[in-house]
């Protein structure tokens, strides 16, 4: 019963009168720009631990 009206609020919408002020563009450039930088960062220190470990494994 409980799986039916989830449902049925999922599939039949209400309209809504949300406001997005000015500040919430910027908040979401924030976010992906600080997360492709963590990615960034990310496969940086796994291209490195990686260029180091066949440094080791040739001498």
């Amino acid at each position: 019963m409980i799986c039916l009206l989830v449902l049925a609020f999922l599939l039949f919408p209400q309209s809504s009168h949300a406001y997005l002020d000015g500040g919430t563009g910027s908040m979401l450039l924030q976010i992906i720009l600080g997360g492709s930088g963590g990615v960034a960062v990310l496969i940086k220190l796994y291209w490195h631990k990686k260029t180091l470990l066949k440094k080791n494994k040739s001498e």
